[in-house]
């Protein structure tokens, strides 16, 4: 990407933290009694058998994505002064920020937690299920240092079954939320989240088995950056046996500078998700000549697709308004309501809206209930510091 479109990207690419496909949820009405759309059924077949979360399977769910330990905080503003930072805002980490991590550590008392947007998704959807445990898999790159010990830790203290890649020449990615009154200060550090390794990993036999477990993958586009082959082989594995692969625009940059890698990928897609800006962006790229988000849909939805025993299903959130759904027909979502002044912080509710629909999706619901979820879990998390969750859902 040249350095010029490097600023343009920057608050989208860590963590979720760009509100990759957030809801916003702030007014709206309460969800409404839409017909029961299958999102995973066939064309022309019978009813879906409707599944427990006592029947489901462990590695039922597949993501595989950047992650990132996210380093939480307190901090004074000496620190933010010694590091150039803002009291609010998003950055990627350079060569004068290297120190922040450690120093964080040893000066604050910190909270750590498995994070990076698709790591996100997997965890979210996996508290929405609760048991069995490890229904979600997780694959990504790590360091072989501190951070990665307490990274898989805290992937295990959720219940997903990661399997990193790990590897010692760039150290565990982290991302800093440095924490001044109402304020966070973001600092990712990417580092060893772009150096995943198909052949390294991915194709390994006792890994693969682990694909071939799943019903259902999501990839978040951010991973179009780091192994586009490693994506393209799990998405042709969906296609051929039929199963459900889902991704995320994730960013209006991808839609932008990773267009040609996003159409590779994109005849494999049956569930595609992303909120107002990104597919205005993608629309552009793709010459649709619309800004209309119901338009939009159902463009993308018609895009060239491989597997034409299921049809794409577009779910695209638009701020305070309805999420509009596009598979057979267009259906439109009223967001949950929610008083501004409950309103913690929105990262990561982009994040808990796909790992709500997600957890819905894997047990073979209709489009209104996967909806449902999708809203409840952001609801829950932008009431929260950071992508974080009770230790329960109240959903039904």
């Amino acid at each position: 990407m040249p350095v010029s479109d490097v600023n343009i990207a920057i608050r989208f690419i860590f963590n979720g933290l760009g509100d990759c496909n957030v809801p916003r949820l702030t007014m709206a009405s309460d969800e409404p009694k839409a017909k029961k759309q299958k999102v995973s059924a066939e064309k022309k077949t019978e009813s879906p058998t409707k599944k427990t979360h006592a029947e489901l399977s462990p590695n039922s769910l597949f993501g595989m994505g950047n992650p990132l330990l996210d380093i939480i905080a307190v901090v004074d503003k000496d620190f933010l002064d010694t590091y150039s930072l803002k009291p609010n805002d998003q950055i990627l980490a350079e060569d004068q920020h290297k120190a922040l991590f450690e120093e964080m550590v040893k000066k604050f008392k910190v909270e750590y937690h498995a994070g990076g947007a698709t790591q996100n998704s997997i965890k979210i959807a996996q508290w929405m299920i609760q048991e069995p445990h490890n229904i979600g898999t997780f694959f990504g790159c790590i360091g072989k240092d501190k951070f990665g010990d307490i990274l898989k830790e805290k992937a295990k203290a959720t219940h997903i079954d990661a399997h990193y890649y790990e590897q010692d020449e760039e150290p565990t990615g982290t991302c800093a939320a440095c924490i001044t009154g109402d304020n966070r200060s973001l600092v990712a550090n990417l580092a060893a989240a772009n150096c995943y390794k198909k052949d390294k990993h991915l194709d390994l036999e006792e890994n693969w088995k682990l694909v071939e477990k799943a019903k259902v993958y999501y990839i978040a586009g951010f991973f179009l950056t780091v192994s586009l082959e490693s994506i393209l082989k799990v998405a042709k594995h969906a296609s051929e046996n039929n199963k459900l692969f889902c991704m995320n625009l994730s960013a209006p940059f991808i839609c932008q500078f990773f267009k040609d890698n996003l159409m590779q990928v994109m005849p494999y897609v049956d569930v595609l998700f992303g909120n107002e800006t990104e597919a205005t962006a993608f629309a552009k790229e793709q010459n649709f000549k619309t800004e209309d988000i119901k338009e939009i849909a159902k463009k993308a939805q018609a895009l060239p697709k491989v597997n034409t025993k299921r049809q794409r299903i577009v779910v695209l959130t638009q701020g305070k308004d309805e999420t509009v759904c596009q598979s057979d027909t267009v259906e439109t979502f009223p967001v949950l309501k929610i008083d501004p002044k409950d309103i913690v912080d929105t990262n990561g509710a982009g994040d808990a809206f796909v790992g709500g629909f997600l957890s819905e999706l894997v047990m073979d619901k209709p489009m209104d209930q996967c909806v449902k979820a999708a809203h409840y879990a952001a609801n829950v998390i932008i009431r929260r510091a950071g992508c974080t969750f009770p230790e329960k859902p109240d959903f039904k």
